[in-house]
């Protein structure tokens, strides 16, 4: 069984027609619309994801689920949501695919890195996890420039009186009305032309930059995840022996040296020279220990699921 990952933004037929026209299989499709941004760019990616639910089950027959993503520019959770539905799919045992040809790029990215770091965690799935995308025929945006261009054309030759419009007269209000939309369509043409298709930065949580960590998780053993599931709960521990010592008393064991060796070789397969999920910074003659941006979303994508294993 074949379920399709579809995160909605404003396109319609990258999101359908190859599937339509290469005449692929799917069976369920789980379409995501975001919530953020203004009135009017919600009410249409809504509008898309309805004609998409319904064109989805009328042309290729699949069952449709609509999720909706709080934060689009939110990275994390776009990863930890991408990460849970790719592995609900696995388990259910169906062969997943995830198109990132629409929605922000924090979303694009965010799920086609969870679906590149269950590849890797889950060898025996690697060949259920797809990921694609769909280049436009054209782009809508230049077309409509050149339509805004030939608009201000017609105006300006009603505006100058040089286009005959039978009676040759324009009244006042008239007048005005053309005044003000050719100033409206000049202004839209003069920053499409300076700008591209969007205007400046949009400020996310203090910062005007969304850093898109590269992801790939690795096998995590058991005494791993602890390691990692203790620094997700406690935050930072001033150094590898108090981290140590915070473990032993969690699992009832003596803190001994050996004990302490092991969590120093186990920190150091998680760290920068390993797998990356461990931060370590000097701090005089100890590290202080805390989880990298990696490891946090590998807590984050992880605890809830294996909570549940153990309930």
């Amino acid at each position: 069984m074949q379920t399709h990952i579809v995160p909605v933004g404003f396109d319609y037929d990258r999101l359908i027609a190859p599937l339509v026209r290469d005449q692929i299989d799917v069976d369920s499709v789980i379409l995501l619309e975001g919530a953020v941004g203004s009135e009017a760019n919600v009410e249409y990616s809504r509008h898309l994801s309805t004609k998409l639910e319904t064109d989805f089950q009328n042309l290729l027959g699949a069952e449709t689920e609509r999720f909706v993503l709080e934060d689009v520019y939110d990275y994390d959770e776009a990863f930890e949501q991408a990460y849970d539905l790719i592995t609900a799919e696995l388990d259910g045992g169906n062969e997943v695919w995830v198109n990132v040809a629409a929605m922000p790029r924090t979303v694009s990215f965010a799920f086609a890195t969870a679906a590149n770091s269950l590849m890797v965690e889950r060898e025996d799935d690697r060949e259920q996890i797809h990921t694609y995308y769909t280049a436009p025929e054209k782009y809508l945006e230049t077309e409509l420039a050149e339509e805004l261009r030939e608009q201000i054309a017609l105006l300006e030759d009603i505006e100058r009186g040089t286009l005959d419009l039978g009676d040759g007269t324009v009244d006042r209000d008239d007048a005005g009305r053309i005044a003000e939309r050719l100033e409206s369509a000049r202004g839209l043409l003069s920053e499409f032309d300076e700008r591209g298709t969007t205007i400046g930065a949009k400020e996310i949580d203090g910062s005007h930059i969304v850093e898109l960590p590269v992801t790939s998780f690795s096998n995590v053993k058991p005494f791993e995840e602890l390691i990692l599931f203790k620094l997700g709960e406690d935050g930072e521990f001033d150094s590898v022996s108090e981290l140590a010592e915070s473990l032993a008393r969690e699992l009832n064991e003596e803190y001994t040296d050996s004990f302490r060796s092991k969590v120093i070789y186990n920190v150091d397969r998680l760290g920068p020279g390993g797998k990356g999920y461990i931060e370590r910074e000097e701090h005089g003659k100890s590290y202080r220990t805390r989880l990298s941006r990696i490891g946090e979303l590998w807590v984050r994508s992880h605890s809830e699921r294996d909570l549940e294993e153990e309930l």
